[in-house]
């Protein structure tokens, strides 16, 4: 029993060090954003600010067009999440429930393409949007990820765990397979789908590197690059930075906290059990 508390008490303090250590930055993130200038450029750094500046944020909004950053990002990453989710679903019914020629040719085509990093193809869709003339677009901010393979392989493994009788009565009753997909696939897949769903969003929100190459206009900008509008050659509003980070990461925080259940649900597939 002894040898097993112990265990136990050590698992729960190194847990606690890497749940400070994985905290503290966001913590100090809105801190800082409540600080002056002078409290998050001082050594050794403050970690409580003596007053509260919440006219930080609506300096934010003065100095940088924020609001226009918010929406471009909503509507980004909303139109990739709904247009990705439903490639990935039709192709991940495609490749569990129907029978064509090359399937398996195609199944290896997609999952060698898998393999190649975003980054080294990163130039040659830059290259495409600009001979389209889609820069300073949202179709050019969007375009490049309207499909995922990665979560179309995701939801073909969660679909893969539906019993296949339950495609072939669903046929003889005289359904269509677009029948299946909404009237029984998605409602049995509601836990996969809204995990796709979330990754998604978050990714698109998120999204830095590819809107700084596609975009010049500050009106196309997205909030991870509006960052830089508190940046100039002679120094940083670091506070003001952390402000407008905090205002960044708080939707998505909101949503883990709301939709966690949901998230942890489809991870471990726990509705398709039984």
């Amino acid at each position: 029993m002894k040898k097993i508390r112990w265990g136990a008490l050590v698992a729960y303090i190194v847990l606690a060090i890497f749940a400070i250590i994985t905290v503290f930055p966001f913590v100090y993130m809105i801190l800082g954003g409540l600080m002056s200038f002078r409290e998050t450029t001082t050594i050794p750094p403050t970690l409580i600010p003596k007053h509260f500046e919440w006219s930080n944020y609506a300096k934010v909004f003065a100095q940088a067009p924020f609001a226009r950053y918010f929406l471009n990002t909503f509507i980004t990453a909303s139109v990739t999440t709904i247009v990705s989710l439903f490639n990935a679903l039709l192709g991940a019914f495609a490749m569990v429930n129907l029978k064509f020629k090359g399937k398996g040719v195609v199944q290896v085509v997609l999952l060698s393409l898998l393999m190649v990093p975003g980054e080294a193809i990163i130039f040659t869709n830059y290259n495409t949007i600009a001979r389209m003339g889609l820069l300073n677009t949202y179709i050019g901010l969007v375009l490049p990820f309207l499909t995922s393979i990665f979560y179309m392989y995701y939801l073909q493994s969660y679909f893969g765990s539906i019993s296949q009788t339950i495609y072939k009565a669903a046929m003889i009753d005289g359904a269509s397979d677009w029948e299946y997909i909404w009237r029984i696939l998605v409602p049995m897949s509601k836990g996969g789908l809204f995990t796709v769903a979330l990754l998604s969003f978050i990714s698109g929100w998120n999204s830095f590197l590819w809107p700084l190459l596609v975009t010049n206009e500050d009106s196309m900008r997205l909030l991870n690059n509006g960052l830089t509008s508190f940046a100039s050659d002679a120094g940083s509003e670091t506070q003001l930075q952390l402000a407008a980070a905090t205002l960044t990461v708080l939707p998505i925080l909101i949503l883990y906290f709301i939709f966690r259940k949901q998230i942890i649900r489809g991870v471990v597939r726990n509705d398709l059990k039984g």
